[in-house]
């Protein structure tokens, strides 16, 4: 089938560094120019979005009714799931398999390096931590205050480490978004629907929407959402006062790796003030 872009609502833009769920040039994590093989624009599916193999533009949420911008594009599906888009009398050259394998090697990479910042990140703060408490023990008892707030610091980015590197186990289900947001975002606004329910892992989807409220600055954020087609929209808007995160990779590149990778979502970061979650209806 082919269909004509740029898709509604201006879901697509460009894509920086994290991975900010925008169409554009690709940014670290992301495929970049690494495959040479390629001559023409192939658009392959990453969790619940689509990224743009040769650059590493971004465009979401993978819906057939979502096309990439340009086109004229092909979609390829597999089992009745859309895996990417091709140029219009592209199917012959390109298969529904090569896409998915390109999607998954995306997926591996944006993962891959996620881990590694964030092990990075806690090597540097065990070896502070250390060396503070080396210092305290033989006389600097003015580092003692600090040293608790540096162990804060490791838990968090240990805590972030163990949620990328394991799998989740719980299987998606029927979710009533409302009730996860009374765990997931005390001392926010909420706003939304009684009848919003998405069908995602229960335990995976209260770590996203924490992780995100977290990014948007905890209390005083707002939590909003509408029906679009066949996903529920979440936007969460951020808190008057909103502080940087100690650790920066606790907010967007970890709630993308959540909401796209985990559950099949779609995560749309195109504006500093809030973040649009795109999750399947249940």
């Amino acid at each position: 089938m082919t269909r004509v872009g740029p898709p509604r609502d201006g879901r697509s833009g460009d894509g920086r560094s994290g991975g900010d769920g925008r169409s554009g040039d690709g940014g670290a994590g992301g495929s970049g120019d690494g495959r040479p093989d390629l001559v023409e624009p192939l658009w392959a599916r990453v969790g619940g979005g689509l990224e743009e193999v040769v650059s590493g533009r971004r465009h979401g949420p993978a819906d057939p009714d979502f096309p990439p911008p340009g086109g004229p594009w092909e979609e390829l599906s597999s089992n009745g799931r859309l895996v990417g888009w091709v140029p219009a009398g592209g199917l012959g050259r390109v298969s529904s398999r090569r896409v998915q394998e390109e999607g998954d090697r995306i997926a591996r990479e944006r993962r891959a390096y996620l881990l590694s910042r964030l092990g990075h990140k806690l090597r540097s703060s065990v070896l502070a931590l250390a060396e503070s408490a080396r210092q305290a023990a033989f006389g600097r008892q003015q580092l003692l205050e600090g040293i608790y707030e540096m162990a804060q610091d490791v838990a968090r980015r240990e805590m972030a480490m163990e949620v990328v590197a394991l799998e989740p186990k719980d299987p998606p289900r029927a979710v009533v978004i409302g009730a996860v947001l009374h765990l997931a975002a005390v001392g926010a606004h909420r706003m939304l629907p009684g009848d919003a329910v998405v069908r995602v892992s229960e335990p995976v989807l209260v770590e996203a929407l924490t992780r995100a409220c977290e990014w948007m600055g905890g209390t005083g954020c707002t939590v909003t959402g509408e029906r679009v087609g066949r996903w529920w929209r979440l936007e969460v808007i951020a808190a008057p006062v909103r502080r940087p995160l100690p650790v920066p990779e606790m907010g967007e590149p970890l709630v993308r790796h959540l909401v796209d990778g985990l559950l099949e979502g779609w995560l749309d970061a195109s504006r500093s003030d809030r973040a649009a979650i795109y999750l399947p209806v249940g």
